[in-house]
């Protein structure tokens, strides 16, 4: 049921009863005498009739409009600049929202209100010509509370996965059209060459051909296989071209590339955005070799709308055609009749459209700009909003709005999260973490924080800090994932050996575009992340460390005081995702999309350059299918436990213990490989002290399976005074199996001792 529709019916009032009535005679008089029915209405016009093409149809409108119209559809204003006058005077054919930018009441309902109102006003112009909505939901709609914010770009490039990613723009156009949102500036289709880019998380990654891949998947869901379907969106192709590519990483720089270098790194996702059909392309403000490319006919008219047969319309970014006369402060003839020459056929104003509709009016007069040049870009645009269905269906589908942040919506996003993760590195088997460990640590400013998980284009252009955007922190995920007691110390300070394993969340603050650019800086972790893992470290609890960061970072210091490590980049609001791979209910499966570099000095960093990286592109650990039997068992990397605690454990190489053992206590290792020999012999690491006695059941499958060995366990002379206990094993074991150590001790609860290792031997 719709908003409307649930709204009490209201009698007209007195007033209106006498407009109605006086309405109605007017029209009686108006019928032929002796009561015959009125003359047939005429009969729409071709650009009306669904049963055209769309191409027909555009034709059709376009050639009924007058200059002043056709400039109009190539007008695209901030929502804030637009005022009801404007639409209705036929001006402006596109609106579009900012990051930040929104309407008086930030709901999903505000939302369609604000774009109903907008469409109202420009089907009441001469013709009728429906506006376009559009905004940068670049990872889900971040300009809205609730909604569903699915990972950046470049975490989607870690799961190298179309068709997943297909599902995540499906679920951005669900929620985008129900609001009235019917063009969204995504994907970015750029290739990352240089980590220092402000809009490196923005880029699925550096190689062209995963690019490619995943931009076709992304324009797929968003677009659907009809665009035409009220769920679905004009998907916009960004930023054409090369901007990933700029000397230095910097945003709005230059690319001082060949053609050929252009053509085999930067040009390819744009064929394939192209090849899936995305409806619109949008312009970058760099430049190549120091041309802009909005006002590059080469780019822009000869390669894209020539060579790769693209059909949509090319829209300009933020303001940028200001720029191409030098002097960025206000929008010139020059500038105008530059890009629009060269092929640009959306501008972007973004306020001053009265402006800039007059000059585009005075050079097309003048001779300066073709008419044929201005009918092409209207007829591109037509085009469009006709396929997309908005003459038939322009309001926004207020059915659909429970749609948004939907439980359906967030478990797509939260697969999304999932698959994104990267294991760089993993030692002793810490992961995946034991879900019934008994006391977890979960340390760092990050780790209860949505906006730090969401980054830039949440909240805000620059993004936002804090839990204003509702979702999961990997901190509450943490909390509904382990069985036993958690606590969190944003720095750290709570560590102590009595904690089975500490997951310490760091990385990056938001930011977006050229305001993330990192020219010169070390690209490492704040002082305040490095101390709270010193602290951590310091206490001997093994660590997880997790980074939440739109790019790779210098943490090669860090990793030594890590046991395990993993790059879980811009999650958005789906927290659980993440871990759901640290506790294991999800194998990882992501792989790093660009070169992870030992330090910042050899940014740029890609593959096939002969530089050494730390982790090299396609690098991600897989949970072992088995640990060996052979190896030592560390007891405290135990998957499953009952009754125990562990400490810090003085014995070489020990590092933590599984302590106060007693009667009825277990753990439990899982998948260890016995080969197809059975061992003779379990050696067991013990410390117990002066008055303890008990016996180590080790037990095969779970705690109370068939007997492997019994250890019995007497006084080593205190409990930090370690000795090894080797006994032979009682019954043969071949093939992989859960290894259990089942305590049994006095029936008055007396502790029995504490475990350090085990190990087979043949």
């Amino acid at each position: 049921m719709s908003a409307t529709a649930r709204r009490p019916a209201r009698r007209p009032s007195r007033h209106r009863w006498r407009l109605l009535l006086a309405t109605a005679c007017v029209l009686a008089a108006a019928l032929p005498a002796g009561g015959a029915s009125a003359a047939p209405a005429a009969a729409p016009p071709p650009w009306r009739d669904p049963a055209l093409p769309a191409a027909t149809r555009a034709a059709d409108l376009l050639a009924r409009m007058s200059l002043e119209e056709k400039v109009g559809q190539m007008t695209m204003v901030e929502r804030r600049y637009v005022t009801a006058d404007a639409l209705a005077g036929g001006g402006i054919g596109f609106v579009f929202s900012g990051g930040g930018s929104l309407p008086p009441t930030n709901t999903p309902v505000g939302w369609a209100d604000m774009y109903d109102g907008f469409q109202r006003a420009a089907l009441g112009t001469r013709l009728g010509v429906p506006v376009v909505f559009a905004a940068d939901a670049v990872h889900g709609f971040g300009n809205l509370p609730g909604a569903t914010i699915v990972p950046h770009q470049i975490g989607l490039g870690a799961t190298g996965d179309p068709a997943l990613v297909r599902e995540v723009g499906d679920v951005v156009a669900r929620e985008l059209t129900s609001m009235g949102i019917v063009q969204n500036f995504s994907p970015v289709v750029a290739v990352v060459r240089n980590d220092r880019w402000g809009r490196t998380y923005e880029s699925f990654g550096e190689d062209p051909a995963a690019v490619s891949a995943l931009s076709a998947g992304l324009v797929a869901g968003l677009q659907g296989t009809s665009v035409a379907a009220r769920d679905q969106v004009l998907a916009n192709a960004k930023h054409y071209l090369a901007d990933g590519g700029t000397t230095g990483g910097e945003d709005r720089g230059d690319a001082a590339l060949t053609d050929a270098q252009v053509r085999a790194l930067h040009l390819p996702p744009f064929r394939a955005a192209v090849d899936a059909g995305v409806a619109s392309v949008m312009v970058t403000y760099s430049s190549i070799r120091g041309e802009r490319v909005h006002g590059s006919r080469h780019w822009l008219t000869d390669v894209l709308k020539g060579e790769l047969g693209f059909r949509g319309f090319v829209v300009s970014d933020f303001g940028a055609v200001d720029y191409l006369d030098g002097n960025s402060r206000d929008t010139t003839a020059y500038d105008v009749r530059t890009a629009i020459n060269a092929g640009v056929d959306v501008v972007m104003v973004p306020e001053r459209w009265k402006h800039f509709r007059g000059l585009v009016v005075q050079e097309v007069q003048a001779g300066r700009i073709p008419l044929s040049r201005i009918d092409d870009a209207v007829r591109r645009v037509l085009t469009a909003k006709i396929a997309k269905g908005l003459v038939e269906s322009p309001f926004a589908d207020r059915a659909r709005l429970g749609e948004v942040g939907s439980a359906a919506h967030r478990a797509v996003a939260r697969r999304a999260v999932a698959a994104s993760v990267v294991v760089l590195k993993n030692e002793w088997g810490v992961l995946p973490l034991p879900q019934s460990a008994s006391r977890v640590l979960v340390a760092g400013d990050a780790a209860d924080d949505v906006g730090r998980q969401s980054g830039g284009w949440t909240l805000g252009w620059q993004g936002r800090t804090g839990n204003a955007m509702p979702g999961t922190t990997v901190l509450e995920a943490v909390r509904a994932t382990a069985r036993g007691t958690v606590t969190y110390s944003p720095d750290g300070s709570a560590a102590d050996g009595s904690h089975q394993s500490a997951v310490v969340v760091v990385g990056e603050m938001p930011y977006a575009e050229y305001e993330g650019d990192d020219p010169t800086g070390d690209m490492r972790l704040s002082a305040r992340d490095r101390a709270t893992i010193d602290r951590v470290a310091a206490a001997g609890v093994p660590i997880t460390l997790v980074l939440l960061t739109g790019r790779p970072l210098d943490v090669n210091e860090e990793l030594h005081q890590v046991r395990a490590a993993v790059a879980a980049w811009l999650p958005g609001t789906e927290g659980a995702g993440v871990t759901d791979v640290l506790f294991g209910d999800v194998p990882p499966t992501g792989t790093l999309p660009v070169t992870w570099p030992y330090d910042a000095v050899q940014q740029p960093i890609n593959a096939g350059d002969g530089k050494n990286a730390l982790f090299p592109l396609g690098h991600g650990l897989r949970f072992p299918a088995s640990q060996s039997a052979y190896d030592t068992i560390g007891a405290s990397f135990y998957d499953d436990q009952r009754g125990t605690q562990v400490e810090t454990c003085t014995d070489t190489g020990c590092g933590q213990a599984v302590a106060h053992l007693a009667d009825g206590d277990f753990v439990g290792w899982f998948d260890v490989d016995f080969g197809d020999r059975s061992p003779r012999t379990v050696s067991v690491r013990v410390a117990s002290g002066a008055t303890a006695s008990g016996t180590l059941e080790v037990r095969r499958g779970t705690n109370r399976g068939p007997l492997l060995a019994r250890v019995p366990i007497t006084p080593t002379g205190g409990w930090q005074a370690w000795e090894t206990r080797t006994v032979p094993l009682s019954a043969a074991v071949t093939g992989v199996h859960r290894v259990y150590l089942q305590v049994v001790g006095p029936a008055s609860g007396a502790e029995v001792g504490n475990v350090g290792w085990l190990r087979f031997a043949r």
